[in-house]
C-alpha cells in the first residue's frame, strides 16, 4: 500500500498535499489496476448501455466498490459519513436484482450515476460533506480524475524495462486493432460483391453472433478505461483546487428578507383562510360558487408541494445570509418560523385532499409517491423551523441523511402491490364498478399479479402489446413468461420477476 499521506484526506476537509506525487513515478501494481479497471469499464458498458437499468447495474456498483477499496484500501472508509454512503449506493445497487419497478430502477440509475463519482471524490475536498459547496467543488475535483490523467496509461504501460511485457500489450493491441478492421471491413466487402458474399457468408454469420456485440463492448470499455484509471490515480494522488480568497459568506440587510417574508406570510394566511371556509362551509358553500366539491377536493395538491418548495428556498437562505443582528434579525426569525408553520399547514391541506381523491378513485404509483414526497417535505420544513429556532443549527446537516433514509424507507415499501391489492379490494367490495387492469399489468412492475390473480380470469382486458383484447388469464399468463425470459439472463434477472415466474 502506498504512504497514506498520499492517500484520501480525512472527512472534514483537512488540507491536501502540497506538494503531490508526479505522475511519472511508478504506480504499484499499476498494471494489474489498469487491467482491472479495463474490466471494470467493459461491465459498465454491457450492462449501463447495453441493457439499461437493470440487474447488471447491481454488479457494476459491486464491481465499482471493489475496484475503489482495493487501490485506496480501508482509509477511503475512515470517515463515518463516507461508510453511511457506502453502504447506502450498495443498497440502491441491489434494487436493480430486488425489484422489477421500471420507476424505481430509472429513479435510482441517476441516483447512482451522482452519488458514485460524488462519493469517490468528497473525500479529496476542501468541504465537511453537510456543506452545499461540497456539491460544486466534487464537479470540478471529478472533471480534473476524468480529464487531466488521460496520460496516465500510457505511462504504466510503457513504464518498467521488460521489452517482453512492452511487446506483449503492442501484440494485444494490434490484435484488438485487427479484430475491429476485419469485423468492420467484411460486410463492406461482402455488399461490394456477390461471390465475396456467398463465400464468407458463413463466416460473417459467425462474427455477427459472436463477436459484433462482444467486440463493440470491448472497444467502448477500452475507450472509457483512461478516464476511469485517470479518476482513479486523482483519488491516490491528490492534487488541491486553486483556493481562491477567503471564502466567507455574503451577509445582507435582513430587512429584505423581512419584507419578503411579511409579504408571503400574509399571502399564506389569506390563502388559509379561503381553504378554511371550503373545509368547513362544505357542499353548499362551495355549490353557491359555482364549484363542485368533488373537484374542488381533488385539486391543487401537486401545487401544494411545489409551494413548499419555493417556501424552503426562500427561508434557508434568509435565516443564513442575513446579518444576525438588531430587530431585523429578530423579525425573520419569527416570520420564518411562521413561514414553516404556514406551510406545515398547506401540507396537511394538500394530503387531505389527496385523500379525499385516492378515497373516491383508489391508489395509484403517483399517488403513492405524493404521499410520500409530502411527509419528506414535513420533515425539511420541521428542520426548518427547528433552524429559525436555532440558527447555527445546519439544515443540511439533517436534511441530506433525512433525504437518503427516506428514499430507502420508499424502496424497501412494496409500492406496486399496495397499488394492486388498494384497487382489486375496491373492485371486489363493489366501492368501485371498474378497475384499470390494463394499468397494474403493464405500467407497474411484477408485483402486481400476484393480486389480479384474485380478479375473475374471464375478465376482458385490452392487450397494449399484441394489440386487440384478451382474457384476464391470458394476459397474467404472458407477463409471467416474460418475468421467466428475464430471469433466464442474469443481466435482467431479480427477485421480483422470478417470483413472478413461479421460481425458487
Amino acid at each position: 500500500m502506498e504512504n497514506p499521506k498520499n492517500a484520501l484526506p480525512p472527512e472534514g476537509g483537512a488540507k491536501l498535499a502540497q506538494n503531490p506525487p508526479k505522475i511519472a513515478e511508478p504506480l504499484p501494481h499499476g498494471r494489474l489496476f489498469l487491467a482491472l479497471t479495463a474490466a471494470f469499464c467493459v461491465l459498465l458498458v454491457d450492462t449501463l448501455v447495453f441493457h439499461g437499468p437493470t440487474a447488471g447495474l447491481t454488479a457494476a456498483v459491486f464491481a465499482w466498490y471493489a475496484l475503489l477499496l482495493a487501490w485506496l484500501g480501508p482509509i477511503f472508509l475512515a470517515a463515518p459519513s463516507s461508510r453511511v454512503l457506502f453502504l447506502f449506493d450498495l443498497f440502491l445497487g441491489l434494487t436493480f436484482a430486488m425489484g422489477s419497478n421500471w420507476y424505481f430502477r430509472l429513479w435510482n440509475c441517476l441516483a447512482l450515476l451522482v452519488l458514485l463519482p460524488l462519493h469517490a471524490v468528497a473525500g479529496a475536498s476542501r468541504f465537511p460533506w453537510w456543506r452545499p459547496a461540497i456539491f460544486w467543488e466534487c464537479p470540478l475535483l471529478l472533471l480534473q480524475g476524468l480529464f487531466g490523467r488521460l496520460n496516465v496509461p500510457a505511462a504504466v504501460l510503457t513504464s518498467g524495462k521488460k521489452d517482453d511485457s512492452r511487446r506483449t500489450l503492442v501484440l494485444a493491441a494490434g490484435a484488438c486493432g485487427a479484430l475491429a478492421l476485419v469485423a468492420l471491413l467484411l460486410p463492406v466487402l461482402a455488399s461490394a460483391d456477390a461471390l465475396f458474399a456467398a463465400a464468407t457468408a458463413d463466416l460473417r454469420t459467425f462474427i455477427q453472433e459472436h463477436f459484433t456485440t462482444a467486440l463493440w463492448k470491448l472497444l467502448w470499455g477500452l475507450v472509457l478505461t483512461p478516464f476511469v484509471f485517470g479518476l482513479l490515480v486523482s483519488l491516490r494522488r491528490p492534487q488541491p483546487l486553486a483556493v481562491s480568497a477567503a471564502e466567507k459568506s455574503p451577509k445582507a440587510d435582513g430587512l429584505l428578507f423581512v419584507v419578503i417574508l411579511t409579504a408571503l406570510d400574509a399571502l399564506y394566511l389569506l390563502f388559509l383562510a379561503v381553504q378554511s371556509a371550503g373545509l368547513f362551509g362544505g357542499a353548499d358553500y362551495l355549490a353557491a360558487r359555482g364549484l363542485s366539491y368533488a373537484d374542488w377536493a381533488r385539486s391543487g395538491f401537486f401545487q401544494m408541494v411545489g409551494v413548499t418548495v419555493l417556501n424552503l428556498a426562500v427561508l434557508l437562505p434568509a435565516l443564513t445570509l442575513s446579518r444576525r443582528e438588531g430587530r431585523a434579525w429578530k423579525a425573520l426569525r419569527l416570520l420564518s418560523a411562521v413561514l414553516a408553520a404556514e406551510s406545515l399547514v398547506l401540507l396537511a391541506s394538500a394530503c387531505w385532499r389527496m385523500t379525499l381523491y385516492v378515497t373516491a378513485y383508489g391508489l395509484s404509483f403517483k399517488r403513492l409517491m405524493t404521499y410520500w414526497g409530502m411527509a419528506m417535505m414535513a420533515l425539511f420544513l420541521l428542520t426548518a423551523l427547528h433552524k429559525a429556532r436555532r440558527p447555527d443549527f445546519s439544515f443540511c446537516r439533517a436534511a441530506f441523511p433525512l433525504a437518503l433514509a427516506g428514499w430507502l424507507v420508499i424502496n424497501c415499501v412494496p409500492a406496486d402491490y399496495l397499488v394492486a391489492k388498494n384497487q382489486v379490494d375496491r373492485y371486489l367490495s363493489g366501492e368501485s364498478a371498474v378497475i384499470d387492469a390494463e394499468y397494474l399489468l403493464y405500467d407497474l412492475s411484477y408485483d402486481t399479479l400476484s393480486q389480479l390473480d384474485r380478479l375473475d380470469s374471464n375478465l376482458i382486458c385490452q392487450d397494449w402489446r399484441n394489440g386487440g383484447q384478451r382474457r384476464l388469464s391470458v394476459l397474467i399468463s404472458h407477463r409471467r413468461a416474460e418475468a421467466a425470459a428475464e430471469c433466464a439472463d442474469w443481466h435482467t434477472w431479480s427477485l421480483s420477476a422470478c417470483l413472478a415466474a413461479g421460481r425458487t
